[in-house]
């Protein structure tokens, strides 16, 4: 299936030209959604319908333990035996949904930002996401799940993922805007930021993986754990995908950017006491300190 439907597309476009940088990401929740929120929790609706309640990140903080694992699906995952995996530790990322009833029987939680994953993996989120699962959801991906189904998230636990620059029903924020927020960290130069309160936004930083770990600190783990984070190897096919049906990803073009947000995250969750480890033997986290450990590399047969 395509990246995502015509219709989508016009409205993307029109809004940029309409509204312009400061207020074009209003196309994310248009037409329909309506998102209410009140302090973290709140609603969902869509067409003047109630679709989901929307819980705060205190919701998954209480249902975490000490470890946290951030799931991705990069190709190394193929080569991890994940039965040793903490059972509810694992936060999956788009296509990592595809390990649930399989490696992983159940998650913390799973992660979806990019509207694009939802045209082409309806079938298998509406597959694998079973009732009560947490679920971090951006507006975009609100919108285009009660599109395609609008019963579908009323029993699923939601909780919005909303970008900090982009914020749902404001004005883009420039970099003295979030300077001023006293919940936001940002490296020197202002090219990436940490959200210590993501009811409040998170910095979306060229992958989900970046958002998700702003949910994994806020839960204040002892260990946060990757696996599937390689970034380096981004035009292979993902561990569910085959050499001929394989998707564009951005994150080859995003790496620079998801990396100085990893560095970034790194430092303030070592003044926090979470220490990071990183399960990819080929990821691009290894150039900046992430060492690699091999306790889910799967023992080769040969």
């Amino acid at each position: 299936m395509a990246d995502r439907p015509w219709h989508r597309s016009l409205i993307k476009t029109g809004a940029r030209l309409l509204l312009g940088g400061s207020r074009g990401h209003v196309q994310d929740g248009f037409p329909g959604l309506n998102v209410v929120r009140r302090n973290g929790a709140g609603e969902v609706f869509y067409r003047r319908t109630k679709v989901a309640e929307l819980s705060s990140a205190d919701r998954l903080r209480k249902q975490s333990s000490g470890i946290i694992h951030v799931v991705g699906s990069g190709p190394s995952i193929r080569d991890c035996d994940l039965a040793e995996l903490e059972k509810g530790s694992a936060i999956l990322l788009n296509g990592a949904i595809g390990l649930i009833g399989e490696q992983i029987a159940v998650p913390l939680a799973i992660a979806v930002e990019d509207e694009r994953f939802v045209w082409r993996h309806s079938e298998m989120m509406l597959g694998k996401i079973r009732s009560g699962t947490i679920c971090l959801f951006s507006v975009a991906v609100l919108r285009a799940l009660s599109e395609l189904d609008g019963r579908w998230l009323a029993d699923k636990t939601v909780i919005l993922i909303d970008d900090i620059r982009k914020p749902y029903g404001a004005r883009r924020r420039s970099v003295d805007d979030m300077k001023r927020l006293d919940f936001v960290r940002l490296n020197t130069t202002g090219s990436a930021g940490f959200s210590l309160a993501p009811d409040r936004g998170v910095f979306q930083g060229g992958s989900v993986a970046v958002s998700a770990l702003q949910f994994a600190v806020y839960c204040s783990p002892k260990t946060i754990g990757f696996l599937g984070i390689d970034i380096s190897n981004a035009g292979e096919p993902r561990f569910y995908e085959t050499s001929d049906e394989t998707a564009f990803s951005g994150i080859a073009r995003a790496e620079a950017r998801i990396l100085e947000h990893f560095v970034l995250a790194k430092e303030i969750a070592s003044e926090r006491g979470v220490t990071f480890v990183n399960h990819s033997p080929v990821s691009a986290l290894l150039k900046y300190g992430f060492g690699y450990d091999a306790r889910f590399a799967a023992v080769s047969t040969n």
